[in-house]
């Protein structure tokens, strides 16, 4: 894998990314020649309507989905020019993903959806289980990495979640809407944990999200309308 050789060179590096759909007879055009740049060690959120490209953007980024035109480049990486099997290795030891709704698996206690990326690694299975281990510690989950997600709180499974996206120790972070489904205490915990890894471990996040609350844990905020960046802030703490 290929890094960025120092601090100071950006850890992604979008340019005139394009990205359409086709539906019937529609052709739809979600992302058009789209440019950004995210630090080593940002915290970024994408903001937007709905249907403005964000969700569209983040899974590029991630290397769920392909662009149709543009440069898209990762710790050194040009993603486009890898294959699928290139794509989803590389995806597994660089990308944790954080969704709205989990994405749990419901016959597996927390310290086993943990483990799930790691399965994917030559790791052994003593060494899958410490790095499991390591990753509920780090979001406070030691106590409950025996329980179904059906005998946990949205944001305890929110959490688990979290742990892992964290288990691969992987280049960047990113989260789709990751409090969209919790109260406003557990969303504000979720926020805060991001934030921490962003700040102690130093983790790059690009976060999608309507909620300017949770926007506002970033460092950076950009907007999104019709698939073109309209407005960027950046946050002061």
């Amino acid at each position: 894998m290929s890094v960025p050789d120092s601090a100071l060179d950006p850890l992604v590096v979008v340019q005139d990314l394009s990205k359409s759909y086709t539906r019937g007879d529609q052709h739809i055009a979600v992302l058009r020649s789209l440019s950004l740049r995210v630090d080593p060690g940002e915290f970024l959120a994408l903001m937007g309507p709905s249907g403005s490209g964000k969700t569209t953007l983040l899974n590029l980024i991630a290397g769920i989905d392909r662009a149709d035109e543009g440069l898209l480049v990762i710790g050194g990486v040009d993603v486009s020019m890898l294959s699928e099997a290139e794509l989803s290795s590389w995806r597994a030891n660089n990308i944790g993903f954080i969704f709205q709704f989990y994405n749990l698996i419901p016959v597996l206690n927390a310290l086993e959806n943990v483990q799930l990326p790691l399965l994917l690694t030559a790791l052994s299975r003593r060494e899958r289980k410490e790095h499991a281990l390591a990753a509920l510690e780090a979001v406070g989950l030691l106590d409950r990495l025996d329980h179904y997600p059906s005998q946990l709180s949205g944001g305890q499974q929110q959490r688990v979640a979290i742990a892992r996206a964290l288990v691969t120790d992987p280049l960047l972070i990113v989260a789709d809407e990751p409090t969209g489904d919790l109260d406003k205490k557990s969303a504000t915990d979720v926020l805060d944990l991001l934030g921490r890894l962003n700040e102690t471990f130093q983790k790059t996040v690009i976060m999608v999200t309507h909620d300017p609350r949770a926007a506002k844990k970033s460092k950076r905020i950009l907007y999104l309308d019709k698939g073109v960046l309209a407005d960027s802030l950046k946050n002061e703490f």
